[in-house]
């Protein structure tokens, strides 16, 4: 029972591939594994195997599902306790992260936006406002940091894709949600501008789960000469959301809508004012030389009651990224190279306070006596290049190398004399080699190969001992990454498939420890051994009246595997990874009627999550059925209403969106290990287009 659904989905597929419709003739040029729309570019340099996907395949979730959208990618998996509370893992790295995403990198308009303790909100930006995101899984992103769990694009939505014009989508659900996101676009020549403003509001599926969002995203661009323009970019976010926190399996048990009953009890929330600023400048040098060069600033103000203390932070950063690619002649045939640097740095300040939230009668938290103050300076500066050559007509190849330097400076500036623990750590310099081969059978077929060194750096807490001090031997997490794959689009670009396998080999283990309610500690405590199978599948079938259909799948295996990991008295060896679920699929099909009809009906499932390095717990497996339905209307040339209709979780499965691993109960209490999914609910929208 628990496969069926993809026999017949399998099936389905392949009883098509003998339909007497056929659509018209199309070029296809296999670049990454697309969803609905093979025309989309890639962001990544060179040959670098990569996912995409974009504007079609965000209908089949909600405006407010953006954790839902990336999903849908094999290998992928974002494990969402709220909307604020996500945390990405790729390929099974950044599973063992407690709260938020680590070990990779995240760009926006290939801007980076992970702070320098290599840490990256996706909840900052608004799924409204893209119009794709790109994936690199692993190491194999020489030019995007070679973090072990990849790198992950952000591309907001482009003004040369729209006339000029007012847009609207107002989108109402269940738990009293409201979301409106407003643009306008100006295109003339040489000039482009768009400016969008977005909310959203909603009580939440739990108690103490209410989210209050506004942003604003401005992105222009001009032309400065017939070969060279500048953009600007500006992303503000102002979010209040509240906080439910975990539960135990007794709790999830009775009623997965209720809060902790500590966060309940102090009312948790955190509020986020986050500035993106970026300014892009492109030219191209010489015939065959162009250099995209960028300087970037962001700002983070955030404030957190939490039930064992108030947490008062701000960080600011910035930096400079450069990129120069061209071509040039070797022999018969034309050879590429791209060389680049990216240096980012900031400031970490964050306080904590006592919170006399039981002091307060009933009405949440109190800020008490201060407990810290603390500042941190950090430091990362990459280099980068790579080489790509023809070794003939349909083989290539494409040698890279990034180089990496990280700096922690820590100042306790609460503390004095002996107490006091400011510290320094600078990291050895790290070699990041990568080597991509590709052969191409013709435009529609083709096979790649990958060998990729990557790391992943320690996080603050990680760097500290159980007494608060900088341990020096605490070092980065490094690993090979080894991947073969295969793209084919068949049927004239009916059917597309796309198969990888894996493995990566992963020393230095870092783990962390709980000690406190809110004190982690790092080590490095083995190895681990990440091998898998992804599959994205893709068919269109062209049917009568301008219909077609578009089935699709994609389907994860995780053979994530501890090979050395002693923890004390305990042997962890051998046990499977945690946090990772061994099967993961995504499918569903689309019927849609040029842009007049749409029609979406997905089935995600999940199976079972090893919670405890013992794999002596495990979340049960579960399987989410989501379908969503859209009409717009065209009343003139620039004037359009769309409406949207959507059901999420249609068979009302109580199940856990999230998971804390190696929880632990303090004062006698049950370990927390749940973050419970909203039941089934529903939602509309109208969609309102004015071209001038």
């Amino acid at each position: 029972m628990r496969f069926g659904f993809i026999s017949v989905f399998v099936l389905f597929v392949f009883s098509g591939l003998f339909a007497q419709e056929t659509p018209q003739d199309s070029v296809t040029v296999l670049e990454e594994v697309i969803l609905y729309t093979p025309a989309q570019k890639k962001v990544t340099l060179g040959i670098t195997p990569s996912s995409i996907i974009r504007e079609k395949a965000f209908q089949n979730f909600s405006p407010v599902d953006i954790q839902g959208s990336i999903n849908q990618i094999s290998g992928v998996y974002v494990l969402s306790g709220a909307l604020n509370t996500n945390r990405i893992t790729i390929r099974g790295v950044g599973a063992r992260t407690p709260f938020g995403t680590d070990k990779l990198r995240l760009y926006y308009n290939d801007i980076p936006v992970t702070n320098g303790a290599g840490f990256s909100t996706l909840e900052a930006y608004d799924l409204e406002n893209l119009s794709a995101i790109e994936v690199v899984k692993g190491p194999k992103g020489t030019a995007y940091g070679a973090n072990l769990g990849g790198a992950i694009s952000l591309r907001s939505k482009s003004p040369e894709n729209e006339p000029t014009g007012l847009f609207n989508t107002f989108t109402v659900g269940s738990y009293n949600t409201i979301k409106d996101n407003l643009s306008f676009v100006h295109r003339e020549q040489g000039f482009r501008l768009g400016l969008h403003y977005n909310f959203l509001q909603t009580d939440g599926y739990r108690e103490n789960n209410s989210f209050d969002r506004d942003g604003l995203l401005l992105d222009t661009s001009f032309k400065t000469g017939s070969k060279s323009s500048i953009n600007f970019l500006l992303n503000y976010i102002d979010y209040t959301a509240q906080i439910p926190s975990s539960l135990s399996q007794t709790a999830f048990d009775e009623d997965p809508t209720q809060a902790a009953f500590t966060w309940a009890q102090a009312r948790g929330f955190e509020t986020n004012k986050y500035t993106l600023a970026g300014l892009s400048y492109k030219t191209e040098v010489l015939e065959n030389l162009k250099n995209t060069t960028s300087v970037f600033y962001t700002y983070l103000d955030h404030y957190e009651p939490r039930p064992f203390n108030i947490l008062d932070e701000f960080t600011s950063g910035y930096g400079l990224r450069s990129i120069f690619n061209g071509d040039f002649r070797l022999a018969d045939s034309k050879a590429s190279y791209l060389v680049g640097a990216e240096f980012y740095r900031d400031e970490y300040n964050w306080s904590t306070y006592e919170n006399l939230y039981e002091e307060n009668n009933g009405n949440g938290s109190l800020q008490g006596d201060q407990l810290s103050e603390n500042r941190e300076f950090r430091r990362q500066f990459f280099i980068f290049t790579s080489v790509g050559m023809p070794i003939t007509e349909k083989f290539k190849a494409q040698l890279g190398l990034n180089i990496n330097k990280t700096n922690y400076d820590y100042r306790d500036l609460f503390n004095s004399g002996e107490d006091n623990k400011s510290a320094s750590r600078s990291f050895n310099v790290i070699w990041l080699p990568n080597l991509d081969l590709e052969y191409r059978f013709n435009n529609n077929a083709l096979v790649y190969g990958n060998i990729s060194r990557g790391f992943s750096n320690p996080n603050l807490e990680e760097t500290l001992t159980p007494d608060g001090l900088i341990n020096p031997e605490i070092e980065q997490e490094k690993g090979f990454n080894y991947e073969i794959g295969t793209k084919w689009s068949l049927l004239k670009a009916r059917l597309w498939f796309n198969l990888a396998l894996f493995r990566m080999n992963i020393n230095d283990l870092l783990v962390a420890d709980r000690v406190g309610e809110d004190q982690f500690v790092g080590r490095n405590a083995g190895k681990t051994k990440h091998q898998g199978i992804e599959l994205d599948m893709n068919y269109s079938w062209i049917l009568g009246g301008d219909f077609k259909l578009s089935p699709f799948i994609s389907y994860t295996l995780s053979d994530h595997s501890f090979v050395d990991f002693v923890d004390g008295d305990d042997d962890f060896s051998g046990n499977e990874l945690t946090g990772v679920p061994r099967h993961r699929v995504n499918a569903g099909v689309r019927l849609e009627k040029n842009r007049v009809f749409y029609w979406n009906t997905t089935y995600q499932y999940v199976g079972e999550i090893p919670l405890t390095d013992a794999n002596s717990l495990y979340s049960e497996a579960f399987g989410i059925l989501n379908t969503r339905m859209g009409f717009t209307r065209e009343f003139s040339a620039r004037f359009s209403l769309g409406i949207d209709l959507g059901v999420n979780n249609i068979f009302d499965v109580v199940y856990a969106r999230s998971v804390l691993i190696n929880a632990v109960g303090f004062g006698g209490s049950e370990p927390r290990y749940f973050y419970p999914g909203p039941n089934r609910n529903y939602y509309g929208g109208l969609r309102l287009r004015y071209v001038f």
